[in-house]
């Protein structure tokens, strides 16, 4: 797969993608600063951060729930943000999400039947008389009982409604699925379920996935390549394995060490990072992480890092990537007082 990519034109591609939101008295909060990343037909591309980070806030931009700043969002080579009222209607049929509460996601007044049979009515894919066969083929895609039809959301456990919201998200056949964190208020047994069912869709249907989440086991299981974000910006980008085992940003090295492990007898600790989270509103010039960095130092205060490729499918945005390879190697028996 990411072989392949090497040579291959992206589904999405996001340039310099740009998100403010202006708070009244203060000035301006950089929710989504300069984001840039593409996405490959047919992959899963996983986007981590803290809580705050903006992960969401790109998802909903790519989807137009919200509108952009800056920056260019293309589809298959089509500018998505500039098209016209009818080639935007075919990019909502192509690109889908799945939100993360599949409870206030569903209108609570209609049926699973109504929920599902709203994309054939609106976008007019089918006779009305036909639109009842389309359902039953959902339900049977995604394994909803056809005697939950009649039922309404509050009737549904969660893991259900979520199967709900996937089944709506694949009504328009889309090519691509922004996954908004669709398995962080779902208890464990049920996550492992919508995991595995949007991984089979995947391989069945050719799906394209951004998958975002908070979540790195899980997203250590579905995604193909990571994105890493903090406080706006993407500061590290590569294939599941290369973050796993040789990530070079000092803030990937923090998060991969607060995943638990399983090992017992291997001791392992924590990196724990000093300092408060900076404020997004009106951020000072220099690296966003710096002040929580144990490898800090005077060009970090003053210069942003620009996210580069360090080795093919590899991008890093740190000024000192290099000794963070050497650092990430030996992490996980190091505390930050170590470094």
């Amino acid at each position: 797969m990411i072989a392949e990519n090497l040579e291959k034109q992206p589904l999405i591609r996001v340039d310099k993608l740009v998100k403010y939101f202006k708070i009244s008295g203060k000035g301006m909060l950089h929710a989504v600063d300069e984001v840039s990343f593409n996405v490959f037909e047919g992959e899963t591309l996983g986007l981590v951060g803290e809580s705050g980070c903006g992960k969401s806030t790109v998802g909903n931009v790519i989807m137009r729930l919200t509108p952009h700043t800056g920056g260019d969002l293309y589809l298959e080579e089509d500018h998505v943000f500039n098209a016209s009222k009818e080639k935007s209607n075919t990019f909502f049929k192509k690109m889908q999400i799945i939100f993360q509460d599949p409870y206030s996601s569903l209108n609570p007044r209609k049926t699973v039947r109504k929920i599902l049979a709203e994309a054939y009515e609106v976008q007019k894919l089918c006779p009305k008389n036909e639109i009842d066969g389309r359902i039953l083929e959902l339900c049977d895609t995604v394994g909803i009982s056809r005697e939950l039809l009649d039922y309404y959301p509050h009737e549904l456990d969660g893991g259900t409604r979520q199967v709900v919201g996937i089944a709506r998200a694949l009504s328009l056949n889309p090519k691509f699925i922004v996954c908004d964190e669709p398995v962080s208020s779902l208890d464990v047994s049920v996550q492992a379920k919508i995991i595995n069912l949007l991984m089979d869709l995947q391989k069945k249907y050719g799906l394209t996935y951004l998958f975002i989440s908070h979540d790195l086991s899980v997203v250590r299981h579905i995604s193909n390549r990571i994105a890493v974000m903090y406080l706006g910006k993407i500061v590290e980008i590569a294939n599941t394995d290369l973050i796993f085992n040789n990530c070079l940003h000092p803030y990937t090295i923090a998060l991969l060490s607060a995943i638990p492990k399983v090992d017992v007898d291997k001791k392992t600790e924590r990196i724990i990072l000093k300092g408060d989270v900076p404020s997004p509103i009106n951020p000072k010039p220099g690296c966003r992480f710096a002040k929580r960095c144990w490898m800090a130092r005077e060009i970090c205060q003053t210069e942003s890092p620009e996210l580069k490729e360090v080795e093919p499918m590899h991008q890093v945005a740190c000024h000192f990537a290099a000794e963070s390879r050497k650092l990430s190697e030996s992490a996980e028996t190091m505390t930050i007082s170590d470094f």
